[in-house]
């Protein structure tokens, strides 16, 4: 069974794939195939986890690929940190594609005292995108950051995780991927 993680991103997606890399009886990875374009872009592995807040944007792709057949994982973090951290992040990665192609349309910047907003709608919108998504699929589950001690050991239980439990969950306690300032 194939496993995905599904996210806006700065919500913890680097730390849960290091806490996956501790699981035996799956690979993981974070973000491996997003440079790669259709077929292969969706050409995983058997029994691996991927996480990659990139596949939001591809959720129709994710479904023609592997529909009801994989378990999903819809990873979130409260979301004004989730804001707050992207802001930190304004001027590059996805929050400057979206504050400035996909939702002005053109290469023009938002003033500055807009950001937080506009972080908010980003993040908003890709949760509200997942939440579609799932919507008709049968193995899937909210994982909360702030509740990563227990949300993990549900996880863990609920794909049959072999492995090293105890060392995974350390995972969660390093901040990997933090934002400048926090």
């Amino acid at each position: 069974m194939n496993i995905f993680v599904l996210c806006t991103g700065r919500c913890g997606s680097t730390t849960f794939y290091k806490a996956c890399s501790h699981i035996d009886n799956y690979t993981s990875a974070h973000e491996s195939r997003s440079s790669l374009i259709c077929p292969e872009h969706f050409n995983y592995p058997l029994n691996h986890i991927e996480v990659d807040n990139r596949l939001s944007w591809f959720l129709g792709k994710l479904d023609d690929n592997y529909g009801d057949d994989a378990f999903y994982v819809h990873l979130k973090r409260d979301i004004l940190a989730t804001a707050q951290s992207f802001l930190k992040r304004w001027d590059y990665g996805i929050i400057g594609a979206y504050s400035r192609q996909i939702i002005m349309g053109q290469m023009r910047k938002l003033p500055f005292e807009n950001s937080l907003d506009v972080c908010i709608d980003y993040c908003e919108t890709v949760n509200s995108n997942i939440n579609l998504f799932l919507k008709d699929k049968n193995k899937k589950m909210i994982f909360l950051l702030e509740n990563a001690d227990k949300d993990f050991k549900i996880f863990w239980d609920r794909i049959h995780a072999d492995g090293n439990f105890n060392l995974a969950l350390s995972e969660w306690k390093i901040p990997y991927n933090a934002s400048h300032d926090g």
